[in-house]
């Protein structure tokens, strides 16, 4: 017996072994050489690949490439917010075209009208998409809460009605070609960052500064106001919360409400820096999946990680690649999910339900 019980006890110590050398293997290939590549070995530039050996590396592109991906991505809560991301989007751009279309306002300068155009839109369509998303959870979600595969289904059967009524420009929204928000004129310059001598555009410094205001606020509210303190425990328990008297119903709803607000915000910025077409809500949707996925379902810390992490990964792998071969540079967004759920099933963050 005695033999048995030290037998599997090597057998455990063996195991952790191999697991800490599957791990520092992990870390040498996808960490430790693509950062030796990057800093000492990259034959490229910050804007593109070119052949192996035919150029010299510029610490600056580093720099410029690490402001791209920090750049990132956002978060999605449910499967329809693909679809409330282009729909906020829509809907600023038709608003803008139509203040526009009006002329000045009370004289204001032409950088204040610019800035008026702008900022209306994005909140008439932050407001708009934030009813939507309240209409969808209290007509077809608040009745089959738990059932995480029904509504997965229905919020995809929702994300393509959506999708299917703006493509021919339904009510004046979308149609079938790429389109952009204007960005105010006071953004749209660069700015000397003093480092290095980068010249960066101030309209993607203004985006990093909004979404860091949203991942803060975000962390206060979920953190230390009575309201977040409720929704956290409801994802938990949702009976213990509801036998304390709290309408957890309501509470369910404002967290609804606040999500959607944010994808539909997350249209209008995404349509001011990119374009908005018909499928660019499968794509965001595809990039908000992999971020839970990378950083663990139910963490704002997790989200934020994994967020950094698919945009440096994107953005390296597409800068620092061979010019031969920059179009694998997507295989590197999946070879790092894949790494993350081989170290950490759940994410990042994750924790079981």
């Amino acid at each position: 017996m005695a033999a048995v019980a030290a037998q599997r006890v090597k057998l455990t110590a063996l195991s952790a072994h191999m697991r800490l050398a599957l791990y520092a293997v992990l870390i040498l290939v996808f960490v430790v050489f693509p950062l030796v590549w990057i800093l000492f070995l990259a034959p490229t530039t910050g804007t593109g690949a070119t052949t192996f050996g035919s150029a010299v590396h510029d610490p600056k592109d580093f720099l410029i490439t690490l402001l791209n991906g920090i750049f990132g991505l956002m978060r999605v809560v449910n499967m329809a917010h693909g679809a409330f991301f282009l729909l906020g989007g829509y809907i600023a751009l038709k608003l803008q075209r139509q203040l526009v279309g009006q002329g000045s306002v009370f004289g204001l300068t032409s950088d204040q009208v610019t800035l008026v155009h702008w900022l209306y839109p994005v909140l008439i369509g932050t407001v708009i998409v934030a009813l939507i998303g309240l209409l969808m959870q209290q007509v077809f979600l608040r009745w089959n809460q738990g059932q995480d595969l029904r509504q997965a289904l229905i919020t995809i059967a929702i994300s393509i009605i959506l999708a299917d009524l703006m493509l021919p420009g339904y009510k004046g929204l979308g149609g079938g070609i790429a389109q952009d928000i204007s960005w105010p004129k006071t953004f749209d310059k660069f700015v000397n960052l003093h480092v290095s001598g980068i010249q960066y555009t101030l309209t993607r410094l203004v985006i990093l500064g909004i979404a860091v205001g949203i991942g803060v606020s975000l962390t206060v509210w979920l953190k230390w106001t009575r309201t977040g303190m409720v929704i956290r425990a409801g994802v938990d328990d949702r009976a213990m919360v509801s036998a304390l008297g709290i309408n957890i119903q309501l509470t369910f709803a404002i967290a609804f409400v606040v999500g959607s607000a944010l994808a539909g915000l997350g249209g209008v910025i995404g349509g001011s820096f990119a374009s908005l077409a018909p499928g660019v809500d499968a794509n965001w949707l595809l990039y908000s999946l992999v971020v839970v996925i990378i950083g663990g379902m139910g963490s704002l810390g997790g989200a934020a990680v994994g967020s950094l992490l698919l945009g440096l990964t994107g953005n390296f792998s597409a800068a620092y690649l061979p010019s031969n071969y920059t179009y694998y540079s997507i295989i590197f967004t999946f070879v790092l999910v894949a790494v993350v759920l081989a170290v950490k099933p759940l994410g990042l963050f994750g924790r079981p339900a």
